[in-house]
């Protein structure tokens, strides 16, 4: 299976069934991507593919061939909204913050606290009480 990595082309061997998060995180040594529920519904898996945000928990391998992925690992580790997750607080256990951020990356210029609840819906935090993850999103935003 052939698809785009964070930029880089990649092919793997597994069955085109296997998770792709599974495929992240057991073959390619990717292990931003964490697996919180395994169902969908927390958002602590979340990648971007050809630019939306998925829960790879619940994406067959098959289903990305020739596909644009980005995982958390994609933005360096050093893109101005992780910096302010950490300075605003909003990573705690660090769980959700990888699914967080990368839901966030798809959020538009000038976005309201609305927008951004309604962006990040998905993603389930047990640590924050969210206050501090809006508050980071939104600085980011008001920063670009």
């Amino acid at each position: 299976m052939q698809f785009n990595l964070n930029g880089q082309d990649v092919e793997v061997a597994s069955h085109p069934m296997s998770r792709l998060l599974d495929v992240l995180r057991e073959e390619l040594m990717l292990t931003g991507s964490k697996e919180g529920c395994g169902e969908g519904e927390c958002g602590a898996c979340t990648v971007l593919i050809d630019g939306e945000p998925v829960c790879s928990c619940l994406i067959p391998l098959s289903q990305v061939a020739g596909a644009e992925v980005v995982t958390i690992e994609g933005l360096g580790g050093d893109h101005p909204l992780q910096k302010l997750f950490m300075n605003e607080v909003g990573a705690q256990c660090g769980i959700c913050t990888p699914g967080m951020i990368m839901a966030a990356l798809t959020l538009p210029d000038e976005p309201t606290l609305d927008d951004v609840k309604t962006a990040l819906a998905g993603n389930l935090c047990r640590c924050t009480g969210y206050s501090a993850i809006y508050r980071a999103v939104l600085k980011w935003k008001e920063a670009e």
